[in-house]
């Protein structure tokens, strides 16, 4: 085999060294050349995989966000040779004191992935993925704030003092099927059968499409809606999400209602069908969880109706 060197501080770091080589070659045949890892930094694979892998995922705009504050972090420049657990514990724990625990495990999953894409598909040779690791944070944001008491009304009572003449309707749609945000808004009226009563969602935040079957009170205020709307209008509600924060906020305040998010809608909505009657199963074709331990965080069922079901 071609001879290999490199220079350590004691000896009993390259002594380490060298039996790692002597393994790799009593399993593979062969050691790879490590040489490469050496002089690639983490910002080297972050920007390559920004520019080749992030923008074919839906949510490339998110993630682009993500890397471009990952290599603004000091662990960025360190180079592939010298990045260890250690290291990915140390950036773990700095930024749980400035950002959640979301945020956190978001940007550790995309260095995971970074490493596994360099050794997959680059030939990084790289061992292991030191990622993988550590310990990623418990995220407990599981949130169960429901509409109470006369909020419902008191939302639908304020959109009338409001300049957007559809965001009635969006919050019904919303409180009555349990779509998420970027549905509604992607929302387009060839999405909706009038004949079925159903509404076609082609693509969705778990990459599939659903059906949506809309209740009567769903469907006569998108029918009403749609008697009004500029009949060139594509979109059900042309709107962004930034603006729609900004309505939600405004009308949270005319309605004197603190504590209370427009996601909230979404486990308002979920709750509801299961209070009616329908199980796992009807629920998820309809809510469009995949998995059953996530849908089961949405459904904070209201013990007083259940009481009656219980007899």
């Amino acid at each position: 085999m071609k001879p290999r060197c490199k220079s350590f501080d004691s000896k009993p770091e390259a002594e380490k060294w060298a039996r790692e080589l002597e393994t790799q070659v009593d399993r593979f045949g062969a050691a790879p050349d490590t040489r490469i890892l050496e002089s690639t930094t983490l910002s080297e694979l972050l920007e390559r995989y920004k520019t080749e892998v992030s923008p074919t995922k839906r949510g490339s705009v998110q993630e682009i966000q993500r890397i471009d504050v990952l290599k603004r972090h000091d662990i960025s420049y360190r180079t592939m040779v010298g990045l260890s657990p250690q290291d990915i514990s140390s950036f773990r724990d700095e930024r749980l004191k400035t950002v959640a625990p979301s945020t956190t495990v978001r940007e550790l999953a995309i260095l995971s992935h970074v490493l596994e894409v360099a050794i997959r598909d680059w030939g990084l040779p790289l061992g292991r993925n030191v990622v993988k690791l550590v310990r990623r944070p418990v995220i407990r944001n599981e949130r169960k704030r429901r509409l109470e008491g006369n909020e419902e009304q008191r939302l639908l009572d304020a959109c009338d003092g409001g300049k957007i003449p559809f965001f009635r309707t969006l919050l019904v749609l919303a409180i009555e099927t349990g779509m998420r945000r970027g549905e509604i808004l992607g929302l387009q009226w060839s999405d909706i059968s009038r004949n079925r009563r159903i509404i076609s969602l082609m693509m969705t935040k778990n990459g599939s499409g659903r059906e949506v079957p809309l209740s009567q009170r769903a469907f006569d205020a998108l029918t009403e809606w749609k008697a009004r709307a500029d009949v060139e209008q594509l979109l059900v509600f042309p709107m962004n999400a930034g603006s729609l924060e900004q309505v939600w906020r405004r009308l949270l305040i005319r309605a004197g209602i603190a504590g209370l998010r427009f996601h909230d809608l979404r486990h308002e909505g979920v709750s509801r069908l299961f209070e009616r009657g329908l199980n796992v199963i009807e629920v998820s074709s309809i809510s469009g969880h995949k998995e059953f331990r996530m849908l089961k965080r949405y459904t904070h069922l209201s013990a007083d109706d259940l009481v009656g079901r219980l007899g």
